[in-house]
C-alpha cells in the first residue's frame, strides 16, 4: 500500500481511483463518472488515535478503492482494489490494528507529492 501525504485529501482521492480506472485524462468538458462513496466509511479510533477510513469507487465499476487518512491528514490509498466495500473496510481496521497506529504515522512511509 502506497502513502500519499496530505493536501487535498479529496481531489487526490478522485484522481487516484479516475487513473485505476482508465479516467485519468479526462478534461472538464468530458462526461465524468461519479464517486460512490460507501456505507462502511467511518471514521474509527484505534490505540488512542482516530483514523478516517475512505472506501469508494467509480459508478461505473464494481470494485471498490480504500483509503485510510490519519490524524495529520496523510492519506494512505491501498494499491489493491476490493470486490466488496466490506472486504475493504475489514482489510483497513486489520491493517490499523496489526500495524499499530503508529506505523501509519511514522512519516518514514510517505511519498511526498513532487514541488
Amino acid at each position: 500500500m502506497p502513502f500519499i501525504d496530505g493536501g487535498d485529501r479529496e481531489r487526490i482521492g478522485i484522481d487516484i481511483a479516475r487513473k485505476q480506472h482508465g479516467f485519468g485524462n479526462m478534461t472538464d468538458d468530458d462526461d465524468e463518472p461519479n464517486i460512490v462513496t460507501s456505507s462502511k466509511s467511518q471514521s474509527v479510533l484505534i490505540d488512542g488515535v482516530r483514523f478516517s477510513i475512505e472506501i469508494y469507487r467509480l459508478e461505473t465499476d464494481s470494485a471498490w478503492t480504500l483509503e485510510v487518512v490519519d490524524p495529520e491528514k496523510t492519506s494512505h490509498v491501498w494499491d489493491e482494489q476490493f470486490a466488496s466495500d466490506s472486504d475493504a473496510c475489514d482489510a483497513a481496521i486489520k491493517a490499523i490494528e496489526s500495524e499499530g497506529a503508529v506505523a501509519f504515522m511514522r512519516g518514514d512511509n510517505v511519498i511526498p507529492f513532487r514541488s
